[in-house]
């Protein structure tokens, strides 16, 4: 995006919560300055009059920048839309403890004259490129976070011979396989015992979830080692999560083909100093026994931005 060249924002919105109050602030600011706003299609009974419904093609290919109503997932799903194509997106707080998001809705007119004036940062992240292939062909994902192949209740643990860049390495038996980037390391990894990984880091994570025998410690690769899961025929069937979102099993004898792509999307930041210091507070509280509500109290005040964002 270069300065001036700000003539369409693309409007992504949670899909439950309602966003209509943040969208309408998008909308005003957009049709004061002559911008044009569009949203995905699949979402036009959650937005407001004004904004027009896209399919995702015209949606990735056309919009200059990308505002993000809701929390992490929220925003994962938009970094997903526009992957490699260097649209920035710019992530507005509806949720709890948001390591992507910045903004709280209040600070949206501000943070949008400074996106058109490019008076901003851009945070690049890396993306996981996978290949399923199974006896009824192969399909493709793309996750910012994490890709995870988690055990079905009821029908078998997940084994997996494990090969990295072209080697064997060993097998996993376990509960679900988690393959994380940097930023997907404070999710579904560290909640199995993973590392927290700087977002800067090029590294790639493999984590077992609860392991029962063969690797049973989370590995760190490098970003040009290209990960291959073959599941064995003894696994169970596992279902595929793409950034925590279930798409179909996958019956033993499947190969899951992983590859970690570069600067794939790129995160708007107004004030990355003041987003690093509240990433670490939040990072501090994940392993306390207290609820969102419960941990204001030990956010510094000068740190509570929105203090109703705590209590969702």
């Amino acid at each position: 995006m270069q300065p001036g060249t700000l003539g369409r924002l693309g409007l992504v919105v949670h899909p439950v919560r309602d966003t209509r109050a943040e969208a309408e602030i998008v909308i005003a600011w957009a049709g004061e300055h002559g911008k044009e706003v569009v949203g995905l299609r699949t979402d036009a009974a959650r937005l407001p009059a004004g904004v027009r419904g896209v399919g995702e093609e015209e949606f990735a290919r056309t919009v200059d920048a990308v505002v993000s109503l809701g929390g992490d997932g929220t925003m994962l799903g938009a970094l997903r839309l526009v992957v490699g194509r260097g649209v920035p997106v710019l992530g507005v707080n509806l949720g709890h403890l948001g390591f992507l998001v910045e903004l709280e809705p209040r600070e949206l007119p501000a943070a949008l004259e400074r996106v058109a004036a490019m008076d901003f940062t851009v945070e690049p992240h890396l993306c996981l490129r996978t290949v399923l292939r199974t006896g009824d062909g192969l399909r493709e994902a793309v996750a910012f976070n994490d890709i995870a192949l988690a055990r079905t209740p009821g029908r078998g643990t997940v084994t997996a011979a494990l090969s990295v860049a072209g080697q064997r390495i060993g097998y996993l038996r376990c509960d679900a396989i988690v393959l994380a980037t940097p930023t997907g390391s404070t999710a579904y990894s560290y909640a199995a015992g993973g590392p927290i990984v700087s977002p800067g880091a090029d590294t790639l994570l493999v984590t077992p979830v609860a392991p029962m025998s063969g690797i049973g410690r989370p590995i760190v690769l490098g970003l040009e080692e290209t990960v291959r899961l073959e599941l064995m025929e003894s696994s169970g069937p596992p279902v595929v999560e793409v950034d925590g979102i279930a798409a179909g099993e996958l019956p033993p004898g499947s190969v899951v083909e992983v590859r970690a792509e570069r600067d794939a999307g790129h995160v708007i930041r107004l004030d990355a100093a003041d987003h690093g210091r509240r990433s670490r507070v939040k990072l501090s509280l994940l392993d306390l026994p207290l609820l969102p509500d419960e941990m204001l109290e030990l956010v510094p005040k000068e740190m509570r931005r929105n203090e109703s964002t705590w209590a969702r």
